[in-house]
């Protein structure tokens, strides 16, 4: 199995995590959204959009996390990343959809690149504008795991799903923005105990290959 991804791709930092917690090996290829090698023919045979990440299993090549995650979910199905019920499963991607379509879109490498190079935004700027993306999804996404975590250590329940598998990723970024997590104390404490989990800590962007 291959992985192209980028040690800062939070996309690819939620791959990583669902790969390690399901005990799955795999060859991680950088490709430095920076330097343009997503977007050379090679890469682009693979993933047209050029985008990251890019799961490579046997003969089957598939883009976007969300499909990748849920593909790795039906090939290796223990330990399960979703719960045994429609209605709570449905409450899962609930909140991983949240930060995959909602508020990660917003605050990608390409969008930020967009409002610096093409609109002309100064940093101060471009940092206000990723703040408030962050703060608004995560003040509901705050109130969803009040609700559906029965532990303050798990999105959902007291297992990991693929809502954690989400969340961790999101957060790292919020800090590395210097984003105020404070007002989402429930958050803050899923993560700090998902964070000492095994699978996540070596899924950290500082801890890959091609970190620099």
């Amino acid at each position: 199995m291959k992985l192209y991804t980028l040690f800062r791709s939070s996309a690819a930092y939620r791959v990583r995590i669902a790969l390690n917690l399901k005990g799955i090996a795999y060859e991680s290829i950088s490709k430095d959204l920076r330097s343009g090698t997503h977007r050379q023919p090679d890469y682009l045979a693979l993933n047209p959009q050029g985008l990251i990440p890019t799961l490579v299993h046997d003969d089957v090549v598939i883009a976007q996390s969300f499909a990748i995650i849920e593909y790795l979910e039906e090939q290796f199905p223990l330990p399960a990343l979703m719960p045994k019920s429609a209605a709570d499963r449905a409450q899962v991607r609930a909140i991983a959809l949240n930060i995959a379509c909602d508020m990660h879109p917003l605050n990608n490498f390409r969008v930020l690149n967009y409002l610096r190079d093409e609109l002309k935004h100064d940093e101060a700027t471009v940092n206000r504008w990723y703040a408030h993306w962050i703060a608004e999804g995560f003040r509901g996404i705050e109130e969803q795991v009040r609700r559906s975590s029965k532990d303050g250590k798990h999105c959902f329940g007291n297992t990991v799903t693929m809502a954690d598998v989400y969340l961790v990723p999101q957060m790292f970024n919020a800090r590395r923005f210097s984003c105020d997590v404070k007002p989402y104390p429930t958050l803050v404490g899923v993560c700090a105990n998902l964070e000492l989990l095994p699978a996540f800590a070596a899924a950290r962007p500082e801890l890959q290959p091609d970190a620099v």
